[in-house]
C-alpha cells in the first residue's frame, strides 16, 4: 500500500503568475506530520496557500491519494482535506457547536440540513478536542485557545485524510499550544491523519515534527527529519541570525555572553548553574563558569553565555590541570557563586574551589 497521500511536484508558487519559491517537491505521508519552519517573509503561507488552491499554482501539480487537486470538485476535495489557516473568524450569532457543524458541509444536502448522523459526528468532533462543554456557547465570547479548538473541531468534522493548519499556534498561550499540539499528535497516531502545518516556534517543531521543511529564499533549501534539520549552526544561518546562539539539545534560543573579563566564577553543574548564568547575562557582568564536564547539563548554556568556561572531559572526573585552571580564573575575578549544593567523586574538587573561595572571601550570595 502506498502511504504517501499528499504529493507535489515540480511546484512554483507566488502571486500574479510570479514565482517566488520553485522546485518545491513534498511527499506526506498517512500518520506523518510535516512542519514548515523559515523566517517571516519566507513564503510559508504561500507554499500552504498554493497546496490547498487559495492560490493559483505558477506551475506544478498537487495529487491528493494519487488525484490532480486542480481537477477535483470542490466537495470531493472537502472530503478528503481539511484547512485551518491563521486568523480570527467572527460568525455572529453562532454557538460552537454551529461553528463546528460547518464542517458538515461536504455530506449535507444543498439545504445544508444536518441529519441526526451529522449531528453525532460534530459531537464526536468536539470531544476529541475536549471542546464538549463548549457546544452551547456563543462563539464569539470564548478565548483564542477555545475557539482554535472549535475550528480544529470543524475540520475534522470534514473527516479529512489530510489536514492543514497554518501557524496554529500563533495566538495561543503556552498551555493552549501544548494542548492543541497534543490533540494533533492524538489525531495522526489514531486515525492515521496527515498533518501538513507551518509553525514560528522552533522548539515545538523539533518535538512535534515527522518532517521538517524548510523555507528559505527562492527554494525549499533542506526538508528531513527533525535530528538532522535542528543543528545550532543551520538554524542560525536560516534565520540569518547574526546575534546569540541555538541550542539544538534544548531546542532553545541564548542571548549572546557579555564580553569583558570575567567578574564573577559560578561553581555549577547539573542544571544548578543554568539560571545563575542567565542571571548574570540579563545583569550585563561577564562571568566564568566550571568546572564543568563537557556531558554536564550546564555546559552547553555556559559555553553560550560565559566569557570563559573551565571545562573537564566527559565522565572524567576534574582534573589536576583543570582545577588550577579554575584557581588561576578565580583570583582574577570578584567573588564567587557556588549554586550547586552536592558533590560526588566527579566533581569534588569543585568543593575544594568552594572551600578556597571562602576562606579568600571571595565566596557571596546571588547579590555579589
Amino acid at each position: 500500500m502506498n502511504d504517501i497521500c499528499l504529493r507535489a511536484e515540480g511546484l512554483s508558487v507566488g502571486y500574479n503568475g510570479k514565482p517566488l519559491i520553485r522546485e518545491i517537491d513534498l511527499k506526506l505521508r498517512r500518520g506523518e506530520i510535516m512542519t514548515l519552519i523559515g523566517p517571516n517573509g519566507a513564503g510559508k503561507s504561500t507554499v500552504l496557500k498554493s497546496i490547498i488552491r487559495q492560490l493559483k499554482l505558477v506551475c506544478g501539480t498537487v495529487c491528493l491519494d494519487g488525484l490532480d487537486m486542480a481537477a477535483m470538485r470542490e466537495r470531493d476535495l472537502a472530503r478528503k482535506l481539511s484547512v485551518l489557516m491563521t486568523g480570527h473568524i467572527r460568525p455572529e450569532l453562532m454557538t460552537c457547536f454551529d461553528v463546528a457543524a460547518t464542517g458538515r458541509y461536504p455530506y449535507t444536502g444543498r439545504l445544508g440540513l444536518l441529519t441526526q448522523t451529522d449531528r453525532e459526528k460534530v459531537a464526536q468532533c468536539l470531544e476529541l478536542v475536549h471542546a464538549s462543554s463548549l457546544a452551547d456557547r456563543d462563539f464569539s465570547q470564548i478565548s483564542d485557545g477555545q475557539r482554535q479548538r472549535v475550528l480544529l473541531a470543524r475540520a475534522l468534522c470534514q473527516e479529512p485524510e489530510v489536514l492543514v493548519l497554518d501557524e496554529p499556534t500563533s495566538f495561543l498561550d503556552i498551555r493552549h499550544k501544548l494542548e492543541l499540539l497534543a490533540i494533533l499528535k492524538d489525531m495522526v497516531r489514531s486515525r492515521h491523519l496527515a498533518v501538513v502545518m507551518s509553525l514560528h516556534e522552533l522548539d515545538l517543531a523539533q518535538k512535534i515534527s515527522d518532517v521538517v521543511v524548510c523555507v528559505h529564499g527562492d527554494c525549499i533549501e533542506r526538508q528531513g527529519p527533525p535530528e538532522e534539520i535542528f543543528t545550532a549552526r543551520y538554524m542560525m544561518e536560516l534565520y540569518g541570525a547574526a546575534r546569540g546562539s541555538y541550542n539544538a539539545l534544548f531546542g532553545s534560543l541564548e542571548l549572546e555572553a557579555v564580553s569583558g573579563k570575567p567578574e564573577v566564577f559560578v561553581i555549577g553543574g547539573g542544571g544548578s548553574g543554568i539560571p545563575v548564568y542567565r542571571r548574570l547575562q540579563r545583569q550585563g557582568i561577564p562571568f566564568a563558569a566550571g568546572v564543568l564536564q563537557e556531558n554536564d547539563l550546564d555546559f552547553p548554556v555556559a559555553q553560550a553565555l560565559a566569557a570563559q568556561v573551565v571545562v573537564e572531559g566527559s565522565f572524567q572526573p576534574v582534573g589536576t590541570e583543570s582545577f588550577r585552571r579554575a584557581v588561576e580564573v578565580i583570583e582574577g575575578c570578584r567573588c564567587v557563586l557556588c549554586p550547586l549544593k552536592s558533590f560526588g567523586p566527579m566533581n569534588e574538587r569543585n568543593c575544594e574551589l568552594r572551600d578556597m573561595a571562602d576562606r579568600a572571601g571571595k565566596l557571596k550570595s546571588w547579590t555579589c
